[in-house]
């Protein structure tokens, strides 16, 4: 029955971010609505509940909205269903990492320099965006501490930051790999994290305190 509970639930905040992004995009990914909405259909009681929940806990960072969210839930929309799109290349450094983001596509390329124009002037000022991710709120927190430089290139965007402070390096490292993930997999990438989202407030609220998990040292990534 607990496990039961928890898909419903995860079900359900993810069934919440594919209206929102219909909503501020004009139309979301069908096979994602298909398979999200599919299971909610007839369900009243499952949607109040799960309306509910979006309340609060780490879902709520995905609701709350200043006035560029919108333009920012469309480009991210944008690079999800275009991710087979995107080159991405993140290298380690001991002091940080290096992510080249490009595309072949010029509709794509706008959408990676202007997410990442974006995403670096919002981590500048301190206006954090965040859809499920761990390490957002680590680096947000952290930003005094983070030297971020943006390099605009034909196809893309080469974002280099750096850290004097070891728990923000392996944040910004972790945060390159949940980004590469979401290039490599796009929507699917993005209905795992929110689960995994779910999964961790409702062991939260039960006593437990999940720890952040930082991917093992390596010299690169590539997600395609």
């Amino acid at each position: 029955m607990k496990q039961l509970k928890l898909s419903r639930m995860a079900v359900g905040a993810v069934a919440t971010l594919v209206l929102g992004l219909a909503v501020t995009t004009g139309r979301a990914h069908p096979g994602l609505m298909e398979g999200v909405m599919g299971p909610m259909m007839g369900t009243a009681t499952m949607q109040g509940s799960m309306h509910g929940r979006m309340m609060g806990g780490p879902m709520a960072a995905a609701m709350q909205h200043d006035e560029a969210s919108s333009a920012d839930m469309r480009l991210v929309h944008e690079l999800l269903v275009n991710h087979d799109r995107i080159r991405r290349t993140v290298t380690r450094l001991p002091n940080g990492i290096r992510t080249v983001t490009e595309s072949d596509d010029p509709h794509v390329v706008r959408a990676i320099q202007a997410h990442v124009a974006s995403m670096a002037g919002r981590l500048s000022d301190g206006r954090e965006f965040n859809m499920f991710s761990r390490t957002v709120p680590v680096l947000f927190e952290n930003r005094n501490k983070i030297e971020t430089r943006v390099e605009t290139t034909e196809k893309g965007s080469v974002v280099t930051q750096t850290s004097s402070e070891a728990s923000v390096v392996a944040a910004l490292q972790g945060h390159a790999d949940e980004v590469s993930e979401l290039a490599r997999d796009g929507m699917v990438a993005m209905m795992r994290t929110a689960m995994a989202s779910v999964g961790m407030s409702r062991r939260a609220g039960m006593g437990r305190h999940a720890s952040p998990v930082v991917p093992a040292p390596a010299e690169a990534e590539h997600a395609h």
